[in-house]
């Protein structure tokens, strides 16, 4: 590919980063209210604002009454550790996974949880599982969109209604974004900074019927650490999921969110985001359509994310390279278009084949998209002619 000239036109918002995300459009620190600030979270404002931040969650969200919804510590991971710790060990699990969190969890489960009885069912980057593997007597823990592959299940079709286990789904890079089949999911997990461009750190725990009701009736055979108990006495402590958090949050962080669920709910909702989400995504995957030198890692259309667009780079020259060599001209692309202030953070995830990850969630807007993928020729171009004049 010959070198080509830089494009014209810049992103407006060169925050494509796959978490923390792109602020919603409009967004301003200045708009967020500061009367809670300095004050206790368990005062009575500081309360109401945490409940607040719960039932728009459950409005913009679309999570029935059934399903209790908590705010708790440590960002989608604190919450995915709670549901593991608090809730496996009743019967035998099948671990799914097909990226580098899914294989986290994992981890949890074999080596630190050490379950006699785990099952793990896995796929490599850019595909699913045999999904038709899981068995559904068993508890299940899965993610819903893979972050770090670009690969998510189209839907929740795969799970029985009438299933024994529970279903414990990772859904931090998909909520608000895709739709989420509640009455197949049992507990779900994500936090704020991803979909909704929200501040890090703070988790978002939602639990149906059949996961309260393990936890009224299995106590686990490990000790619990604090920030992780869901029981007191045997029953579930209603006040976490009324805006009672287990340790301290930070109001501004929570102010942010409730700012952008407002946001949500001005734009039209689930719906809305939805929307945007795939109007963003299929930018991208119209340009990659396009050109041969680049390609969609998720391999089946049906299961490429709308938010976390992972790519990979097969030009014949660059493939051909061993993988530091691939690593490097990739790595070169991204260096590249952060000099340039037209994309930051674009980088496949350190435990991913080399390649591009560019957030498509509902705060981007497609005018960036559009903008940015002629750079994506130009960079591209740039560090083809770069290898040739090293070689």
């Amino acid at each position: 590919m010959p070198a080509i000239a830089k494009p014209d036109v810049r992103p407006q918002s060169p925050n494509f980063s796959s978490g923390p995300c792109a602020k919603h459009p409009g967004w301003s620190l200045a708009a967020l209210p500061t009367d809670v600030l300095g004050r206790s979270h368990r005062s009575k404002p500081g309360k109401a604002r945490l409940a607040l931040g719960i039932d728009l969650t459950r409005e913009v969200l679309q999570v029935p009454a059934s399903h209790r919804i908590g705010i708790v510590p440590a960002s989608d991971t604190g919450a995915v550790e709670m549901a593991m710790w608090s809730l496996l060990g009743a019967r035998g699990v099948d671990m799914v996974a097909w990226e580098s969190f899914g294989s986290g969890w994992v981890t949890d489960a074999v080596k630190q949880l050490k379950l006699a009885d785990a099952r793990t069912i896995e796929a490599p980057y850019g595909a699913l599982p045999d999904l038709s593997a899981i068995d559904f007597t068993r508890d299940v823990v899965f993610t819903w969109n893979g972050t770090t592959s670009g690969v998510r299940v189209p839907d929740a079709s795969f799970i029985p209604a009438d299933r024994q286990g529970l279903t414990i789904c990772d859904a931090t890079s998909a909520a608000f974004a895709q739709r989420l089949d509640f009455d197949k999911l049992d507990v779900v997990t994500f936090s704020w900074q991803k979909v909704l461009g929200g501040e890090g750190a703070h988790g978002v725990l939602i639990l149906g019927p059949r996961a309260v009701e393990r936890l009224e009736t299995w106590t686990p055979a490990w000790p619990l650490p604090k920030i992780f108990r869901l029981t007191s006495k045997g029953k579930l402590i209603e006040g976490i999921f009324s805006g009672e958090t287990i340790n301290t949050p930070s109001m501004l962080c929570v102010e942010d969110y409730i700012d952008a669920l407002q946001w949500a709910k001005g734009l039209g909702g689930l719906d809305a985001l939805v929307a945007r989400a795939d109007a963003n995504a299929g930018v991208l995957h119209d340009f990659v359509a396009a050109r041969p030198w680049i390609a969609n890692l998720a391999l089946d259309p049906a299961t490429r994310s709308n938010t976390s667009v992972c790519l990979a780079i097969v030009d014949d020259e660059v493939s051909g390279l061993d993988a530091a060599g691939q690593e490097a001209f990739a790595k070169g692309m991204v260096s590249l278009l952060d000099k340039q202030g037209v994309a930051f953070d674009i980088g496949a995830y350190r435990d991913a084949p080399p390649g591009l990850r560019i957030w498509c969630g509902a705060t981007v807007e497609a005018s960036d998209l559009e903008a940015l993928v002629p750079w994506l020729d130009w960079a591209f171009a740039t560090q083809k002619a770069t290898l040739k004049q090293a070689a």
